[in-house]
């Protein structure tokens, strides 16, 4: 790989395998096939990764047709040797440029709370109905794990989180619609996730559990699950405004590699396209929630993680104080929307 600078007006391709990015390394460096793809410049130059070679699709294969009078002198086209698998993800490089042209030269305004959508309002109706019906919702099997994981000690004469907190149908009702929380002792914020570890370390001796792992996931989700249907609640709490403002920070500022922003995306141009999906407005009323890219249970800082590699930018660690503010803000701008979990998504 070689790293080249983009240039104002370079045509843009999603690249293969890790979905890198290429583009010429100068306005009048175009090769076969590429020169008809424009887009508008872009507000500064962007640095991105050019592989030594074009991506399958693009990359020609000398079995093509060879048309009379070409100004390529030959080259093969893509069209007549394109699999349909390979035309379709030709398809999707050009969704994707289309998608960060538009993207690119958004301009952020925040959604008015009524007219904030859920994003199991854009799913098809499959996805819908797996959702809604618990014994379809695969999610459920996490809920059921932390329910055994709920009723068990941690270990031999230490208390079960029921020994605290009782039946968790009441006594954590509403919990997850209000987190992030202020954490007085730690002086900082802390998600749901976060609360959890804390009570075991300090309130059942135990160690912390993996993040990410299975068992924290599903206590998560179980806990969450009580609060389903339950109205987004963000505290009413002064201490939490420096990481909500933080959050905001960084859910409008451009970054990575394709000087992107979360705004642009769910903020601007929700209910559009990009590729095959539909642009979501970015609501995290449903975490850990099971999404079918991934075939299992996720938190918010693992889709957190994965738009920001997609916008070619570094992401944050597990647990980042960082994605604690971004999720702070963000819980804050989808209320009063209903908590989901465990969500279903595509």
């Amino acid at each position: 790989m070689r790293l080249r600078r983009m240039k104002r007006g370079s045509p843009l391709l999603e690249g293969e395998g890790q979905g890198e990015v290429c583009a010429s390394s100068g306005e009048d460096a175009k090769r076969p096939n590429e020169g008809a793809i424009h887009r508008e410049p872009l507000p500064r130059p962007v640095v991105c990764w050019l592989p030594d070679r074009l991506p399958l699709p693009l990359q020609a294969s000398g079995k093509g047709r060879r048309r009379p009078g070409d100004p390529s002198g030959g080259v093969p086209h893509l069209t007549p040797t394109l699999s349909f698998q390979e035309r379709g993800h030709a398809r999707g490089f050009l969704a994707l440029i289309a998608s960060v042209t538009f993207a690119v030269s958004a301009v952020a305004t925040e959604i008015p709370p009524g007219e904030r959508r859920s994003g199991f309002d854009a799913m098809a109706p499959e996805t819908r109905a797996m959702q809604e019906d618990d014994t379809s919702n695969p999610g459920m099997l996490w809920v059921q794990d932390g329910a055994e994981l709920w009723a068990q000690p941690p270990s031999p004469g230490k208390p079960a989180c029921a020994g605290c907190h009782g039946a968790a149908e009441a006594g954590m009702r509403g919990v997850a619609a209000r987190y992030p929380a202020f954490d007085a002792r730690s002086g900082r914020p802390i998600d749901l996730q976060g609360r959890i570890n804390t009570c075991r370390r300090e309130h059942q001796g135990a160690e912390p559990l993996a993040l990410e792992g299975r068992d924290l996931l599903s206590l998560a989700a179980y806990v969450a699950n009580q609060s389903r249907g339950s109205a987004v609640a963000p505290p009413a709490d002064p201490r939490l405004d420096p990481a909500r403002a933080q959050g905001r920070a960084l859910f409008t500022a451009r970054m990575g590699q394709l000087g992107l922003s979360c705004a642009a995306c769910h903020d601007d141009n929700h209910g559009r396209r990009l590729g095959s999906a539909t642009i979501p407005q970015g609501h995290p009323t449903g975490y850990p929630l099971y999404r079918l890219e991934w075939q299992g249970l996720g938190s918010l800082g693992r889709r957190l993680r994965n738009c920001m590699t997609g916008m070619r930018a570094e992401p944050f660690a597990a647990g980042d104080p960082e994605a604690i503010a971004l999720e702070a803000y963000l819980m804050q701008r989808a209320a009063p929307l209903l908590i989901e979990t465990p969500a279903v998504r595509p």
